[in-house]
């Protein structure tokens, strides 16, 4: 049986030094889900992105096309079926209201944190420089028009115009 000793580390068995990280200049956000849960976190790490003047691109893509659809944005709702995070069974979830109920509790909740309802955010992006797109495919596929959405889209694009304008970005999928 072989024993093997650690040196303890001393001055001179200093650790390797890292190499510097280059800060971060773009981030771009696919986002993939329309409930109101899943809106919020794309565009709080987007907001954070421009808080700190970093460029931000979100392209809002299948289900993710209600977060700025103009008559989807303000009914977003809190999926409550086969949603592991509610912590109840599935047959409780699909009740009579309790989507209502969830999607009321979580608003006062990001209310009493002073997070803007879902339009004000959009909004707050597009005003801060923000570049938000949507996804022409998703866009065919839902039957949907650039009237259909809100005004701060900037316009819709397909996959490969994604990756354009995310050139050299640090990519999120949500």
């Amino acid at each position: 049986m072989s024993t093997t000793t650690v040196e303890p580390r001393t001055e001179t068995t200093a650790a390797p030094e890292a190499p510097a990280r280059k800060p971060i200049e773009h981030l771009s956000v696919i986002c993939s889900k329309g409930s109101l849960d899943m809106a919020y976190p794309g565009l709080i790490l987007a907001n954070a992105a421009r808080m700190t003047g970093i460029d931000a691109t979100l392209f809002f893509t299948f289900w993710g096309l209600d977060v700025v659809t103009e008559s989807k944005i303000d009914h977003l709702h809190v999926p409550t079926v086969g949603n592991p995070a509610m912590h109840m069974p599935t047959m409780l979830g699909g009740l009579p209201g309790m989507e209502t109920l969830a999607s009321t509790m979580m608003k006062k909740e990001m209310e009493k944190l002073d997070i803007p309802p879902v339009r004000e955010m959009i909004e707050i992006l597009s005003d801060s420089g923000a570049k938000l797109y949507a996804c022409r495919m998703a866009m065919d596929m839902f039957k949907r028009t650039e009237k259909d959405l809100v005004p701060q889209v900037d316009g819709v694009l397909n996959a490969m115009d994604f990756f354009d304008v995310s050139a050299g970005a640090q990519v999120l999928f949500i």
